[in-house]
């Protein structure tokens, strides 16, 4: 394929993994904090405060959950708190 002598090369697609998407929270931030999945299917679930969806796909998923959705999703049935080290 030949240029028009534009260096320009349009946008790249890059993959990025639901681990790169957040960054550690800065110093003297509490980390958001993990939820498991026990249920027997799939759930998904959309965070009150910020409109984001969580979609555990089987038992034992685990997601990062944001810290202003997580004392809602306290009181849904089959999601637990995990305590992070």
């Amino acid at each position: 394929m030949s240029c028009c002598g534009n260096r320009y090369a349009g946008p790249q697609a890059r993959s990025i993994s639901p681990e790169s998407r957040t960054s550690p929270a800065p110093a003297g931030v509490p980390a958001d904090p993990l939820f498991e999945y026990v249920g027997g299917t799939s759930l998904t679930v959309a965070g009150p405060v910020t409109g984001r969806r969580y979609h555990f796909e089987v038992k034992g998923a685990r997601r990062s959950i944001s810290r202003h959705d997580a004392p809602s999703l306290l009181h849904i049935p089959n999601l637990r708190h995990i305590a992070q080290r």
